[in-house]
């Protein structure tokens, strides 16, 4: 599995809508990226000045919705991850 560094979030997205509001079956170039996911690790924190880690607001296993547009996406054994910085993630589902 990826370790992530310092404030780093690794999340799995979820899937692609394969279809729109109205029922349309969307074709591959007309699929929004998703931009909710499972965080499947989060780093130990980022470096403060005073030598301690601040706390990840985040924990593995959350739900999570991302910035659309933030992240890196990568391929690790042949599945798709987002590596974000903690301040992408924009919010916790309930």
């Amino acid at each position: 599995m990826i370790r992530p560094l310092a404030d780093k979030v690794v999340v799995k997205p979820g899937p692609e809508e394969e279809k729109s509001e109205g029922g349309i079956l969307l074709p591959d170039t007309a699929k929004k990226k998703p931009q909710r996911g499972e965080v499947v690790a989060v780093g130990p924190g980022k470096l403060l000045e005073n030598g301690q880690r601040a706390e990840m607001s985040v924990k593995k296993g959350d739900q999570v919705i991302y910035s659309k547009y933030g992240g890196t996406e990568v391929t690790y054994k042949g599945e798709e991850y987002v590596i974000l910085d903690e301040d992408q993630v924009l919010g916790i589902e309930a």
